[in-house]
């Protein structure tokens, strides 16, 4: 990705900035496409991971729906261009204002997560006289072997409706004439690289299938949500994830009945390494049990490390020449002791001026930045 050309092109550039690299991307998307048109699966990609107008363009083009879960998100989507039949909201807090633009924008689903969200859009609904298209977003609690800010799949999370919540949910659904009931919805965790877990899925979503077939309820769309991961450890060598073993894994596990469709909404494995975020090594400053090598990038530019000890790949693309390797904790400016990007790194001699990748930023970077300590929002540049 960084060749000696695009790192003489990073040096007149001042930092931090985002770069993306749309080859990258555009290969990443077409391998996605292939893999999910082979069983007719369809993706709808997570506007959460990246909502940069340029990434989404792109995604626009190779055909994917949209996974929304605000309000600006629906609005970010349809403003791109997404079809509103294209356009999936989730969310467990929708606001009435967003729900509105939503029913007004004639949206293909809404992903809902409670009894009370239920009665809320059935109101609104009607005061538009509007139906309001509906998938169940079911609990199944299936363990994700993720990291437990990102699991939510567990009937401790505050996410979907648990199953013994089902019978209520029925129940009250015929009472509102301005909901269809379409289909049931699923997402169990983020940063999945475990695939047995998704077989997992699978025998859940079967099961929860045939407690609705037992009713007479029959379900046009099964969306088992996203959460494939990505290798942030070995970077080059696994730039696109294996996304046929993953929606093979669907196509053998999970039962389809007739005129359903299976939906998928994945962000991160579609973004995240086509992007990376650049700094400046500012200072070197020696400590007691390690050097700190500050960057002039820090939690505001890539929230991750701080928020949930997340690893990236970090790359010195400078080094002197015959340069040693030294360790160092790499961290930023902000004035908070959470702002690291990595501890005890073995890194060829940092300097002052020294150019750092960080890698995988591409999913959860740009998105989540923050004007904290008054910083300024960093630019994106793309190749």
């Amino acid at each position: 990705m960084f060749s000696q050309n695009r790192i003489t092109l990073f040096q007149n550039q001042p930092t931090p900035f985002y770069v993306y690299d749309l080859g990258l991307l555009d290969q990443t998307l077409a391998a996605c496409t292939a893999a999910s048109k082979s069983s007719n699966f369809h993706v709808h990609y997570a506007l959460k991971a990246n909502s940069n107008h340029e990434i989404l363009s792109r995604i626009l083009n190779s055909n994917l729906g949209a996974d929304c879960v605000s309000g600006n998100e629906v609005k970010r989507a349809l403003e791109t261009g997404f079809a509103p039949t294209e356009i999936v909201f989730a969310g467990v807090g929708k606001t009435d204002a967003e729900m509105l633009l939503a029913l007004a924008n004639d949206i293909f689903c809404f992903n809902c997560e409670s009894l009370p969200e239920l009665e809320v859009l059935a109101q609104l609904a009607n005061g538009l006289n509007r139906k309001a298209r509906v998938a169940l977003r079911i609990n199944p609690n299936v363990q994700a072997n993720t990291h437990h800010y990102i699991t939510t799949g567990l009937e401790e999370n505050k996410f979907g409706i648990n199953i013994h919540e089902l019978p209520e949910v029925l129940e009250c659904l015929n009472k509102f004439p301005q909901i269809e009931l379409i289909g049931i919805h699923f997402h169990i965790g983020s940063q999945i690289m475990d695939m047995n877990v998704f077989k997992s899925l699978c025998t859940r979503v079967n099961e929860i299938q045939e407690w609705f077939a037992s009713r007479r309820i029959n379900l046009q769309i099964i969306n088992v949500g996203g959460g494939l991961g990505i290798d942030y450890y070995d970077v080059d060598n696994n730039l696109i994830p294996d996304f046929k073993t993953y929606f093979d894994i669907f196509s053998k596990f999970l039962t389809v009945r007739p005129g359903q469709q299976v939906h998928f909404e994945l962000g991160r494995a579609l973004v995240a390494q086509c992007g990376s975020l650049m700094s400046r090594v500012l200072y070197i400053k020696k400590g007691v049990n390690t050097n700190f090598a500050i960057l002039d990038a820090g939690m505001t530019e890539l929230i991750r490390p701080a928020l949930y000890q997340a690893y990236h790949k970090i790359q010195n693309l400078t080094p002197s020449p015959l340069a040693s390797n030294l360790r160092y904790d790499v961290v930023g400016p902000v004035c908070e002791s959470s702002d690291c990007f990595g501890k005890a790194l073995d890194l060829p001699e940092l300097k002052r001026g020294d150019l750092i990748a960080i890698r995988s930023a591409g999913a959860y970077g740009e998105v989540m930045a923050s004007n904290y300590n008054l910083r300024e929002r960093e630019k994106s540049i793309y190749l």
